[in-house]
């Protein structure tokens, strides 16, 4: 099976983000970045099958943030081929402008399967994984946690989780783009030796991307720090001074008479 992976740089949050002079982005040159969550669980799921089923896989990111560490990364951990898209500028596309250049870099691998995170925190006008679909003109399913080859050739067994962690099991038929929540186990952890051998054998092949971008759906008109709020009160006393006094917090907000 012929897997690829999408995986993608979003902005850190644990630490504080910026706002650019001009109001209407965030300034990226003050931020620090790691790789999105449940594309790092879409990596995973990739090793996995190949691992059970051979294969190959290949991992494909665009050129932002600090990308070069995850794909070294992704070649440690099992990962036969890297193709880093070229892109204009430092800022990440849209959601519908990136599916259009990872569909370029991707059509002529000519994948079975097409593996990317159901979501980024960072995503304003909807999900990449249904882009790209439609982009490569596949079938898609998302929010899945789990993937193994189907008895049948040329299909995956999927579970899909609908809310209430309700789950369903779908045959789905290749080729199919994937948007994965999280893998059938937790990404592995790779030590620093074999991300530093990769660095000195992985080679990257480089996209250079020829796609003319749409207008975008929505703009951004302004860009707002959150508004700090007022300092918790500490309660002390007993424990009847402190019922007495939640029960005035109360009544005083109307929830209690």
């Amino acid at each position: 099976m012929n897997t690829v992976v999408v995986v993608r740089q979003v902005p850190d949050l644990i630490e504080p983000l910026e706002v650019a002079p001009s109001g209407k982005e965030l300034d990226l040159d003050a931020a620090s970045f790691i790789l999105n969550e449940s594309d790092d669980h879409a990596l995973e799921q990739a090793i996995l099958l190949k691992e059970a089923h051979g294969g190959s896989v290949t991992v494909v990111a665009l050129d932002f943030g600090d990308v070069d560490n995850t794909l070294y990364t992704a070649a440690a951990k099992g990962a036969d081929r890297i193709i880093k898209i070229m892109q204009d500028g430092e800022m990440p596309r849209s959601s519908r402008d990136a599916a259009a250049l990872y569909a370029e870099a991707i059509k002529p691998v000519e994948a079975d399967l097409v593996l990317v995170g159901v979501q980024a925190h960072d995503e304003l006008d909807g999900g990449l994984p249904p882009f790209l679909a439609v982009a490569l003109g596949a079938s898609y399913v998302g929010v899945i946690r789990g993937v193994v080859a189907a008895p049948e050739a040329n299909a995956v067994v999927v579970c899909k989780e609908f809310p209430g962690a309700v789950m369903a099991r779908m045959n789905v038929k290749l080729p199919a783009v994937l948007g994965i929540l999280g893998a059938d186990q937790p990404p592995r952890y790779v030590p620093v030796s074999r991300i530093r051998a990769a660095m000195k054998s992985a080679e990257f092949e480089e996209s250079a991307s020829a796609v003319v971008h749409p207008e975008p759906l929505m703009s951004i008109c302004r860009l707002y720090p959150p508004t700090s709020g007022s300092r918790a009160e500490m309660l002390s006393g007993s424990e009847a001074e402190i019922a007495a006094r939640l029960v005035d917090i109360l009544a005083e907000k109307g929830l209690v008479k």
